[in-house]
């Protein structure tokens, strides 16, 4: 591996990170060398630090307006790229703009410009549009999870926002799939490519495994699913907030405790709910596709399609929850009698047979659950 300059050690020293993988080495290399990157990578395999390394290079000191703008679609996801940043023990501000909380907590903040702004499309652009962002300064653009921008609806507000940075002379775009192509209006003219997905089912640590149904409703499965796997991190993802609300309250007269999550409560609600699941209060997070990209929780250990995912994109970011960097995971697919698997899972997968009582599991039955829905 190519040798590391010292402040890169002292940066992975502090992230307690040994040493970076292939992916992040070549990324690195790419920012430093071209202008247009596309870096498509799987969720967990450490793409955030594969873009902020090289950034960071490209922040002066000597500037003191803001220099780099990252656009994430969710808020999840720019906390978390915040929290990686400040991580690294860097001398650099930088801010997070996002819906859901006071807009003016957010322009007191860039009062005084940090030099890497992450943001969301929506509240990034109502800041471009009352002058609370200094644009001309801007010369690095990091899109990550473009395509889940694009799929939310965000294209008029990111063509707005690129449109307004007349000062960008590198672009870094970076995503877990290869569902969408490059829109015309983020200017990408012949990027350099970097896919790491090529060989994204060899020795990612992901096992998956199937488990039928005996009848079309799944819920009796799923608890006894539960009790068998402990008290162990889990996500569960659910395709409709009405199917989430009849599990809630199923599962309530089963005795297994649970709260909800979802995109209509406030945001210090959902803020509680998330800690809950991420400081291990509640073990386990039952949720829509919502959850699917952005969330990057330590030693999540399983992940239960209660539901199929509708695509093979889906799936592959559903599974993105666990087995992160050289963790392990396992995903489990609940299917009933009338279902099949998809093309794209393997059809020889291992298949889970369930103890015929809760309590032969040897578990306890009652579990702290977290609902997540959009």
């Amino acid at each position: 591996m190519p040798a590391k300059n010292s402040s890169t050690d002292t940066i992975l020293a502090k992230l307690k990170i040994r040493s970076l993988n292939e992916m992040q080495l070549a990324s690195i290399k790419a920012i430093e060398q071209d202008d247009n990157i596309l870096l498509l990578s799987a969720t967990g395999s450490g793409k955030t630090l594969a873009y902020l390394l090289p950034l960071l290079k490209l922040i002066k000191p000597s500037i003191s307006k803001t220099q780099a703008l990252i656009i994430v679609p969710s808020r999840e996801l720019a906390l978390q790229i915040e929290s990686v940043f400040k991580s690294m023990g860097t001398p650099f501000k930088v801010t997070c703009c996002y819906g859901g909380h006071l807009r003016e907590t957010e322009e007191n903040n860039l009062k005084q410009p940090p030099a890497l702004l992450i943001g969301t499309p929506g509240r990034l652009a109502d800041h471009i549009r009352r002058g609370n962002i200094t644009t001309d300064s801007i010369v690095t653009l990091v899109l990550d999870e473009f395509d889940k921008s694009l799929e939310l609806g965000f294209q008029e507000e990111m063509s707005f926002i690129i449109s307004s940075l007349k000062s960008i002379n590198k672009k870094i775009l970076t995503s877990a799939t290869e569902a969408l192509e490059i829109p015309t209006f983020i200017g990408m003219d012949e990027p350099t490519r970097l896919n790491f997905l090529l060989d994204k089912e060899v020795d990612t640590g992901l096992t998956v495994k199937t488990l039928l149904s005996d009848g079309k409703d799944k819920l009796e499965t799923l608890f006894r699913l539960i009790c068998m796997l402990g008290n162990r991190s889990t996500i569960i993802f659910c395709n409709h907030r009405e199917s989430v609300e009849r599990t809630s309250k199923w599962l309530k007269e089963k005795d297994i405790v649970n709260v909800f999550y979802h995109g209509a409560l406030e945001q210090p609600e959902r803020d509680a709910a998330l800690c809950k699941f991420r400081n291990g209060t509640a073990n386990v997070l039952v949720t829509t596709d919502l959850a699917s990209r952005g969330l990057d929780i330590a030693n999540i250990r399983y992940i239960v399609h209660y539901h199929l995912p509708g695509s093979e994109e889906i799936f592959t970011h559903r599974n993105g929850r666990t087995a992160r960097m050289d963790a392990s995971g396992t995903a489990i697919i609940i299917l009933s009698p009338e279902e099949k698997l998809p093309d794209y899972i393997n059809p020889d997968v291992e298949q889970i047979e369930l103890p015929e009582t809760p309590e032969a599991a040897g578990k306890t039955t009652v579990v702290n659950l977290v609902y997540c829905c959009r």
